[in-house]
């Protein structure tokens, strides 16, 4: 794990929280700096204990084929609330903490959540892959922010994410007419590069298997 993946202090307030972001953000790179993908991992979290416990599960897949190739699982109490807009404050340290368990560096890592698609253009996917220096991608679920036109029914298809006069991100029809899901760049890669590898993790369902194997790892 980079050196540098514990450079600050975790905050215990939004206005603390956002002062990070606002410093950590210039960092993103939102071009493609990224090695041959022999390895691609999925990180998740989930919470026990009515929230109080945090669990976080990386799994590491071979890429292409997109075979489990080892996890880590992690636990540490929870310290932030969740508020939207600073996920990365109560999911990141503990992700950290997964990755320390695995010996395989990824090459890439998509993470369950956003990236610039973001207020600040610092979700969860940049503020993991500005810690690690590893390229991440933003793969979420729902619309979080901006606005897109009208998207084709069929597998592949995708539109660009606007948001004040930014393309911060792309809907993306990740299994044809079933919901789409929401790609951006978390660091080290263009917009593009993390549409083709967001589909090419994402075989028969809506969510890449990189996704699927770290949510049942954390739900567990």
């Amino acid at each position: 794990m980079n050196r540098n993946s514990r450079r600050h202090p975790w905050p215990a307030t939004v206005k603390e929280a956002k002062i990070v972001q606002q410093q950590l953000q210039p960092e993103v790179i939102t071009s493609d700096q990224l090695e041959e993908v022999l390895y691609i991992a999925g990180v998740d979290v989930g919470f026990e204990d009515n929230g109080r416990i945090s669990k976080a599960a990386v799994a590491v897949l071979s890429f292409p084929d997109l075979q489990l190739q080892e996890q880590g699982i992690a636990k540490c109490p929870t310290t932030f609330p969740y508020i939207p807009g600073f996920l990365s404050f109560r999911e990141v340290p503990v992700i950290l903490d997964a990755l320390e368990q695995i010996n395989t560096v990824p090459n890439l890592i998509l993470c369950d959540g956003q990236g610039i698609a973001h207020p600040r253009r610092f979700g969860l996917a940049c503020h993991l892959g500005v810690l690690t220096d590893i390229p991440t991608i933003g793969v979420a679920k729902s619309l979080f922010i901006g606005k897109h036109d009208e998207l084709a029914e069929e597998k592949g298809n995708w539109q660009p994410l606007h948001h004040q006069g930014e393309i911060v991100g792309a809907v993306v029809r990740s299994r044809t007419r079933v919901k789409p899901i929401y790609v951006s760049i978390g660091h080290r890669l263009s917009l593009p590069t993390a549409i083709n590898y967001t589909l090419r993790c994402t075989t028969k369902y809506r969510l890449p298997e990189t996704t699927r194997w770290a949510d049942k790892l954390a739900s567990c």
